[in-house]
């Protein structure tokens, strides 16, 4: 997709990735409409960014803040594409996580790029060309303990992905799913960096990853895992789950040490 002179939907707009691939795209040519429930934060980047972008203040993860996004790609005179970033992350056992919490990751993790996706398809269909792009997480692939649910919602997100690229192959939507492994932005709390250190694992730079989801957008690939070796370890599970599970097992105390609250 050349992305020049096209109209894209980005959640999660101001988070860590979020700004960056906004300047990204907002650099190659497009016109993005922003999504954030942090009104100060979502101004501040639209005044940073100038152009005829389009802010709207909302939570995706609600009937009304999702009808408010429609609402301002159909005022933006529709959309071609679709960045679905937003996310949150818990680290914690899962008999001690609250409720809410994990109501709050499934929400707007899994249900919320579902539902808007839903309800903006219409939009899409009307282009010559359009994308959709869901934005999930290597532990899609690889349950790691101390982020279940986490790791659910990454994995259904995944299997969407993949279930609607295939149902809209005979369309112009091209939907398509890209998976960063641990990155260097707030999602993480001390408590995941240090266990990422004990445990030897590598994390990205922002800048990394907000440049491999433009690059994915501008291109026709549907799927792509980043980081080494755990782009090999996606397929290890996928092939002999009991490999990669016994060397996460071997590591249980220590996974247990940071995410006991």
């Amino acid at each position: 997709m050349e992305l020049r002179g096209k109209t894209l939907l980005l959640t999660g707009a101001t988070g860590g990735i979020g700004r960056l691939v906004a300047q990204r795209l907002d650099a190659a040519g497009a016109c993005i409409v922003l999504s954030c429930y942090l009104p100060d934060a979502l101004a501040d980047l639209k005044a940073e960014l100038g152009g005829n972008h389009v802010a709207v203040c909302a939570d995706v993860a609600s009937e009304q803040g999702r009808d408010a996004i429609v609402c301002a790609c159909s005022d933006a005179g529709g959309i071609d594409g679709i960045v679905n970033l937003a996310g949150v992350l818990d680290f914690a056992l899962f008999d001690q996580q609250e409720v809410g919490l994990l109501e709050k990751m499934i929400s707007i993790n899994l249900a919320a790029p579902v539902l808007l996706t839903r309800v903006l398809l219409e939009q899409l269909t009307r282009r010559k060309e359009a994308v959709i792009l869901n934005v999930g997480s290597i532990f899609g692939s690889i349950g790691h303990p101390g982020f279940a649910v986490y790791c659910a919602t990454k994995a259904g997100l995944m299997r969407f992905t993949e279930a609607l690229s295939r149902e809209l192959a005979d369309t112009p939507v091209r939907v398509a799913y890209i998976a960063p492994r641990a990155t260097n932005t707030k999602l993480n709390d001390d408590r995941v960096n240090a266990l990422n250190r004990e445990l030897g694992n590598k994390s990205d730079d922002p800048e990394l990853v907000a440049d491999q989801i433009v690059a994915m957008l501008a291109s026709n690939s549907v799927l792509r895992y980043l980081g080494w070796p755990e782009n090999l370890f996606v397929r290890i599970n996928a092939l002999l789950p009991s490999v990669v599970g016994s060397a996460l097992i071997k590591n249980l105390g220590k996974i247990k040490q940071y995410a006991k609250r």
